[in-house]
Formats: structure tokens, C-alpha cells, sequence
């Protein structure tokens, strides 16, 4: 594993343990010589952690829509930021650099980008994990839903299980190394193909 794709939200939320664990985040990246990768943005939770990841000499990629750059929300002193025509081709780059996908708190654009990664991974695209640090139970409800899906009938328990839940960094990227991802829905044979 050479590089981890987070995302996290725009906004720093109202409990001071999300920026905590943010920082945390993109210390531990850089520390252990990973390559961060995430949206490009200077604000909210995406700025503490890539500016965490710099600060303790890490590179950090950020992929970002031009339109958003344009707003000035682009982080300007990162390691690369690539900028992008959408938010689908945002998506796309980010699955192509990273070799893990790790949630921290965020609002609905990090719901949807992490679950795309999770789609792609459960029909054999791409054989990555996807992970939640779940800092202050923030994705205990989400858990929860996931689980209604397989106990609904839509489904298999073993695409519940392939998410990882973890209360650190620390404890994700531990439970990423071991990660083994279970057969592919409808048996896609190879990996890492055009999502």
C-alpha cells in the first residue's frame, strides 16, 4: 500500500474530536511514508488533514473540479493538485491513485464518493478496501443502514462485512493491511479494469 484516498467533509463539523482525528489522520499518513490523496480542497476537514500530512512531510495529491478551483477552495500548497472537468473524473483519478479509501466524518459528498468506491469494490472493479473511522459514533447510524440492506434481502452479508469500521487512523490502515475482498458479485474475474 502506497497511498490512501480520504474523504471527509468540507465543513470541520461542531465536535473538536472530527479536526482531532483529522489531523491525526494526515499525520500518520505522512509518518508511515503514504501518499495522501483527496479532493484538493483548502477547507473544512479536507484542509486539516492534507495540511496535517504536510506539516509532518507527507505528499499529498489533491484531484479537484475546475469549477470548484475556481471558487478558490483548491489547496495551493500541496505536493500535485490535478484538476479535473467533473466530479465524476474527480472520482475516477482518485480510484486510480489510491490504493485504499478511508471515510472520516463528512456530509453528503463524502457519503456518495465513498460509496461509489464501495460499489466499484463489492462488483470486482477494483479489489481495494474502504473503510469509516468512525470518531464520536458519527457513522453508527450508516452502520446500521448497511446492515438493513443485507438483512432486507439487497444484499450479501459478505459486501457488509468488507467494511471496515475502525474508532482511529491507526486502527483502519492496521485493518487495510490485512484487508482480503471477498468474490465479486457477478464473479468479475479481473481487478483494476475501466470502472
Amino acid at each position: 500500500m502506497k497511498s490512501i484516498g480520504i474523504y471527509c467533509g468540507s465543513a470541520s463539523g461542531n465536535d473538536p474530536a472530527f479536526r482531532a482525528e483529522a489531523i491525526a489522520a494526515g499525520t500518520l499518513i505522512a509518518r508511515e511514508g503514504l501518499t495522501l490523496v483527496y479532493g484538493g480542497g483548502k477547507v473544512g476537514l479536507m484542509g486539516v488533514v492534507a495540511d496535517a500530512a504536510l506539516a509532518a512531510g507527507g505528499q499529498v495529491i489533491g484531484v479537484m473540479p475546475a469549477d470548484l478551483v475556481s471558487q478558490e477552495i483548491g489547496h495551493k500548497g500541496l505536493t500535485e493538485l490535478r484538476i479535473v472537468g467533473s466530479m465524476h473524473e474527480r472520482k475516477w483519478v482518485m480510484a486510480e491513485l489510491a490504493d485504499g479509501f478511508l471515510c472520516l466524518p463528512g456530509g453528503p459528498g463524502t457519503f456518495e464518493e465513498i460509496f461509489e468506491q464501495w460499489t466499484w469494490a463489492l462488483l470486482g472493479f477494483h479489489a481495494k478496501p474502504c473503510g469509516f473511522v468512525n470518531v464520536s459514533g458519527y457513522y453508527d447510524l450508516m452502520r446500521q443502514t448497511v446492515q438493513q440492506m443485507a438483512d432486507r434481502g439487497f444484499l450479501a452479508q459478505p459486501y457488509v462485512d468488507m467494511l471496515i469500521y475502525a474508532d482511529s487512523t491507526a486502527e483502519a490502515l492496521e485493518a487495510f493491511r490485512a484487508y482480503i475482498p471477498p468474490p465479486p458479485k457477478w464473479g468479475v474475474s479481473a481487478v483494476d479494469q475501466r470502472y
